[in-house]
């Protein structure tokens, strides 16, 4: 009887090893959850690597054109709308992008604190009505969702954030009150956590403009995602 156990235990123990190998060796990496380190890069990094040469469009000291676009609410705006307007905070930005929507409350805060200053934001959706998500209709739904104090224009053609030079979403342009090109880039230093921002380069710069002095830096790399031209372009 004794021999029959010790027999049995061994055959158990057997197969229990030979269970466990198999699935160490069947088993691709760490299970999920348990995996160490940061998760792999993707290949479309959310920061501008193109420098405002290669980009092309506005650079610092160059006037920027007026335009006429159609807002949400059906009108149609353009910058020189705003009655004594000390700058303008033009802002490419959209309805999809985690990054734009990440944004979203500190442009409210921003225009509402900085409109009555004389410095408003007017927002832009460039990327192409293709996709539905992004057309007129869903932008409007947005801005009703979100109750945007603030103009959010269709760049209708994709005509206007090429003369800027934009390409991620949000990207902003500081204008002053000549329209001249101030500052570029981004908001802040962190699009995901408005409480750990250690630097607000859009604020800095409009306190420069208040002192009659130049932004500094007037050029930051903008976070976001690239701006969708139409396939047909």
């Amino acid at each position: 009887m004794k021999k029959l156990n010790v027999i049995f235990l061994i055959t158990l123990l057997m197969g229990t090893l030979f269970i466990t190998n198999s699935y160490g060796q069947d088993r691709k990496g760490p299970p999920p959850g348990d995996r160490k380190g940061p998760p792999p890069e993707s290949k479309h990094s959310p920061i501008q690597s193109k420098s405002i040469d290669e980009i092309g469009g506005y650079k610092i000291g160059d006037t920027a054109t007026d335009f006429i676009l159609k807002n949400v609410d059906e009108t149609m705006f353009s910058l020189s709308d705003i009655k004594n307007a000390k700058g303008y905070i033009v802002v490419f930005t959209c309805n999809e992008c985690p990054f734009a929507k990440m944004y979203e409350d500190r442009l409210i805060e921003l225009h509402n604190e900085y409109a009555a200053k004389g410095y408003s934001v007017i927002a832009i959706n460039p990327n192409s009505p293709e996709n539905e998500s992004e057309g007129f209709e869903a932008m409007q739904k947005r801005a009703a969702e979100k109750e945007f104090p603030f103009v959010y224009l269709v760049d209708e053609g994709q005509k206007i954030y090429p003369e800027y030079g934009a390409v991620r979403t949000p990207h902003v342009f500081l204008l002053d009150q000549d329209k001249k090109v101030q500052y570029i880039g981004a908001i802040d230093d962190n699009a995901k956590s408005p409480e750990d921002v250690k630097v607000k380069f859009l604020e800095d710069a409009i306190a420069a403009l208040e002192k009659g002095e130049a932004p500094n830096p007037n050029i930051t790399k903008a976070i976001g995602c690239p701006v969708k031209a139409a396939t047909s372009k």
